[in-house]
């Protein structure tokens, strides 16, 4: 599967963005989606999941109650919603697709995703 992502910017602190990941190349309800990010000098963490079906979803500590992972199997896409964004939150932001059914800490590991998008860079000015 293909993934491509979009809707990364510049906003101010407090603000919001949406970014989209539209997959292609295979039949995209038989992936679980996740999101990831990478800040400068860091290391990739964990962001959000949603399964398969879209009724069940995992979010890192650091962005609940602020984002939401969604996903739309009909038109081939998954979706982050950033509110009350922070300059913390300021990476490239990764869509990946995992063939495999996830369960509990496997949500978060990004060794269990197959493929990866190519990133939308997300800066969060103070």
């Amino acid at each position: 599967v293909q993934l491509q992502a979009s809707g990364g910017g510049l906003v101010q602190a407090g603000g919001s963005l949406r970014l989209s990941c539209a997959a292609s190349g295979d039949t995209f309800s038989r992936y679980t989606m996740g999101w990831f990010r990478q800040a400068p000098g860091k290391e990739r963490e964990f962001v959000a999941a949603v399964s398969r079906s879209g009724g069940s979803t995992y979010n890192a500590d650091s962005v609940k109650g602020r984002f939401t992972i969604s996903r739309d199997n009909a038109k081939n896409t998954v979706y982050l919603q950033m509110n009350s964004l922070k300059p913390e939150d300021t990476a490239v932001y990764y869509c990946a697709a995992a063939r495999k059914f996830l369960a509990g800490s496997s949500w978060s590991s990004s060794r269990e995703y197959d493929y990866w998008g190519q990133g939308t860079q997300v800066t969060v000015s103070s």
